[in-house]
């Protein structure tokens, strides 16, 4: 699904590049991706995605990284 229509990511590009540069944050996404650095309507979706992506890797892979608080 299309996470960020500006700049044309979807959810699996945004977990692709968390394992491949151990990204942890929106911050660290957006500066990866541009995700949430033109309009800003895409940045709790993204936050979302990065959360459960957190959830999904291992202690192991987490190294430097705490899971967000994701409003609901």
């Amino acid at each position: 699904m299309f996470v960020c229509i500006c700049r044309n990511v979807t959810d699996g590009q945004i977990r692709q590049a968390m394992r491949e540069h151990d990204l942890c944050s929106l911050r660290e996404v957006r500066e990866h991706l541009g995700v949430g650095s033109q309009c800003g309507r895409c940045a709790q979706c993204a936050k979302q995605v990065i959360a459960g992506e957190l959830e999904r890797q291992s202690q192991a892979e987490r190294r430097r990284c705490v899971p967000i608080a994701v409003a609901a």
